[in-house]
């Protein structure tokens, strides 16, 4: 099989040398509602420049509206009123990517973001109001930082209904904002807070209409009421059933999605960003054994596989931000050269250079065969990759195409005030 494989690549891939080399790509794109650009790592720079180029294209020259992350809505937020013009107290990028302050910060908090906030930004200054592109973040883990939000906002507006929300917050507040303690509390102990989480959206939902929609604040409302209830849900299966825990964030993340995209209206159009193990296709994959979805499935059954375009990533070589604890100071570590047979190992082979490969009727039949495709996470140790970083995969299921990176680059995180939570 490799040999026909990498042959099959030769004849349907594209050299990268510049910018421009992705508008045949771009063109692929029609009448999507959704265009997915994943990562195999979250530590590595040219994923992050070349999705960053891709969105600029996709809102300039195909309209999309808004771009959605693996993040966490609270600090996504400061960067949504930034680039919107709300945010009148930030001069910079730089500041507001202080906002990611939870571990692993380097995701959003570096250089590589800089650039695309600041276009955002200068795009929206020559936008109608209702033309502006928002930065959203659609990750269940802000479950302390929500509640938060939902305090604040209702303290300012709605008074008479800050004591519900009081009451979610005083139910965690003993777990010292940790959630590996309120996970083990109300696994094995029964001492949860899913009462109050309920109670909470539902009142928030129950008196939607009343409130403002200015400055979106309706939506962060009810999102943030979403993550909290989800959030809880999450933290408490996590101790017991890790792949409950997985579905829970990813239809979470989809459910979050739906709720952005309601809000742009009929037009909308959706870039998401998040890890390829994430917009993927888990039917394509080993995950599909286990019980596991994800947000790539999940929107595809629900929109339909023509409203989505999915991009994969992946590189051969090189170095990437990860930390080898969870918790624990990044690293600049070293990439080694894709694992023998593996996807990444055959797209070297088949020329060593940045390539991209689109998955058509025309050509999709050769690449069915499945076969192990890497996967870098947060947490990392180069020295056992052959033990657990590549997922077996149908490619040409699993993704709509697939840009190739010969020799990868680290993230270039910028300096924050890092808390664990």
């Amino acid at each position: 099989m490799p040999n026909k494989l990498i042959q099959a690549i030769k004849d349907y891939s594209k050299p990268i040398h510049e910018s421009k080399d992705l508008d045949s790509l771009i063109n692929e794109i029609s009448d999507h509602q959704f265009v997915l650009l994943g990562e195999s790592s979250h530590g590595t720079s040219e994923f992050y420049t070349m999705r960053a180029e891709l969105s600029k294209k996709l809102i300039k020259e195909k309209g999309f509206t808004y771009l959605a992350v693996e993040g966490d809505w609270p600090a996504c937020q400061q960067v949504n009123r930034y680039i919107k013009g709300i945010d009148k107290q930030s001069s910079h990028a730089r500041d507001v990517l202080k906002s990611f302050n939870r571990w692993p910060t380097w995701m959003w908090a570096n250089e590589e973001m800089i650039d695309l906030i600041e276009w955002l930004k200068n795009y929206n200054q020559n936008q109608a109001e209702d033309r502006k592109v928002g930065f959203y973040g659609i990750d269940v883990y802000s479950l302390w930082e929500s509640i938060d939000e939902i305090i604040k906002y209702l303290e300012r507006t709605t008074p008479s209904q800050v004591e519900t929300a009081k009451k979610a917050f005083a139910c965690f507040e003993p777990f010292n904002r940790r959630p590996e303690k309120y996970g083990i509390s109300a696994s094995f102990y029964g001492e949860g807070c899913h009462e109050e989480v309920s109670k909470l959206l539902s009142d928030i939902r129950l008196n939607k209409s009343n409130y403002s929609s200015n400055e979106e604040n309706a939506l962060d409302l009810e999102v943030n009421a979403i993550i909290t209830a989800n959030a809880e849900n999450y933290y408490r299966t996590m101790v017991l059933n890790d792949n409950e825990s997985w579905n829970i964030r990813d239809r979470h993340m989809v459910e979050v999605i739906n709720k952005i995209h309601q809000f742009y209206g009929e037009n909308a159009k959706g870039i998401i960003w998040e890890h390829n193990t994430h917009v993927g296709d888990a039917r394509a994959t080993d995950m599909v054994n286990e019980g596991i979805v994800n947000v790539g499935q999940l929107l595809r059954e629900q929109k339909g596989e023509d409203q989505l375009f999915i991009i994969g990533f992946g590189t051969h070589h090189g170095t990437v931000i990860a930390a080898d604890q969870w918790g624990v100071n990044l690293e600049k570590m070293v990439t080694p050269p894709a694992q023998s047979g593996s996807w990444e190992d055959c797209m070297y082979q088949a020329g060593s250079h940045d390539k991209y490969l689109v998955f058509n009727e025309q050509n999709k039949h050769l690449f069915n065969k499945t076969i192990g495709h890497r996967a870098i996470g947060v947490v990392y140790n180069p020295a056992y990759e052959h033990y657990g970083n590549y997922v077996p995969s149908i490619m040409s299921d699993r993704y709509n195409a697939f840009i190739y990176i010969n020799q990868s680059n680290a993230l270039s995180p910028i300096e924050v005030q890092e808390v664990l939570l």
